[in-house]
């Protein structure tokens, strides 16, 4: 097969992973500024400090965080905070529902096969990388 066929199905791939990645943390992010007092509340039940503030911080987090992987932005570092997350908030708020705790182990995962990975030509950080090295 043509490498230029390779290379480009390989970094259109890579881009749809990191979209299909990003759309749980988007929606979620969004919801939360959404129904923030509901939101809230689930996030007193498990415990979280100050859950009426922390609501809008975690969702801005997951806004922040699903844009920057769209975007290919710093993506090691935020596929690496993204799987902490997943995991952290897979033992923390679903303890009770063991496949929400699994999906979110399996998103880990993702992030961690991500994190390993180049983030592709679709990305800003090849873009950046691509400029620091034309300027050495």
């Amino acid at each position: 097969m043509d490498k230029n066929v390779t290379f480009a199905q390989k970094n259109i791939a890579l881009l749809s992973g990191r979209i299909l990645l990003s759309l749980l943390f988007l929606f979620s992010g969004v919801l939360k500024f959404m129904m923030g007092p509901q939101m809230a509340g689930m996030l007193g039940q498990v415990g979280l400090p100050a859950p009426h503030l922390m609501v809008y911080l975690i969702g801005l987090c997951e806004v922040v965080g699903g844009l920057a992987l769209v975007a290919g932005y710093q993506t090691r570092t935020v596929a690496v905070l993204l799987a902490i997350w997943c995991v952290a908030t897979g033992f923390v708020a679903h303890m009770g529902d063991p496949l929400t705790l699994l999906k979110n182990i399996g998103l880990a995962g993702g992030f961690i096969i991500l994190a390993a990975t180049t983030p592709g030509s679709l990305a800003l950080d090849w873009r950046r990388r691509g400029a620091l090295a034309s300027q050495n």
